[in-house]
């Protein structure tokens, strides 16, 4: 959902990008989304039902870039609902538990069903979650990093709960589709972005966030909210 749009502009967007969050039930994309959007970790935190999303937008390049990420359950039952929402989306975290093998076993069906539903230039980012938990860790990093090496995605292991490289892996994942979606509009701004600057940023956790956003306002089917820059 990469848009370029007079609507946008109105609001002073000048991109928009849908990512989508997948991974089995339970391995913490709902917290992760929280720790980005809203800084928050909820200790009692209910699985998701059917697919909600949270916005925040950030500065690359001078650019003002509005994320729209979806939270999709990781329920088996509820997958018919939630395929649909992979069209149009330009990112996927892929999330998985380091302390659950199952959860990474099971990232070559959540890898084949994108790849059915979703763009096949979508950028994706493999989340190895929990890192807090490590000494009752099941995947190793060599293991997950060679996966995703062979896959050709980009990876990084988080942690929902202390933070540890939550912002990386969403400001990661936005700078590389910022950085793929820009290159198609080059010749509409007349210049080519300044790329070394968008990496440099990113290297250094420098990208400019906006401020704590107002709770998401959820329809009774969950599927909406509402946000300002």
């Amino acid at each position: 959902m990469a848009q370029w749009q007079g609507d946008l502009q109105n609001e002073g967007i000048d991109y928009m990008f849908k990512i989508v969050m997948i991974g089995d039930s339970g391995v913490g994309k709902s917290q992760l989304l929280n720790r980005f959007v809203r800084n928050e970790f909820h200790l009692k935190s209910k699985a998701t039902i059917g697919v909600e999303f949270l916005t925040k937008t950030v500065l690359m390049d001078h650019k003002l870039v509005k994320a729209q990420i979806w939270d999709t359950a990781g329920q088996e039952r509820y997958q018919a609902i939630t395929t649909a929402y992979y069209r149009g989306a330009t990112g996927a975290l892929l999330t998985y538990d380091i302390t659950k093998r199952h959860s990474f076993n099971h990232i070559e069906k959540w890898l084949d069903e994108l790849h059915n539903h979703a763009d096949k230039n979508i950028v994706v980012m493999l989340v190895g979650n929990k890192s807090d938990l490590s000494s009752n860790r099941e995947v190793s990093i060599e293991e997950a990093e060679e996966f995703a090496k062979q896959k050709g995605l980009f990876f990084l292991e988080t942690s929902a709960l202390d933070s540890h490289n939550v912002e990386p892996a969403f400001l990661g994942l936005l700078s590389q589709i910022y950085m793929t979606v820009s290159k198609k509009h080059i010749t509409a701004d007349g210049h080519e972005p300044n790329w070394d600057k968008v990496l440099l940023e990113f290297e250094g956790t420098k990208l400019l966030v906006s401020p704590q956003e107002p709770e998401c306002q959820k329809s009774k089917r969950r599927f909406s909210c509402c946000s300002v820059f």
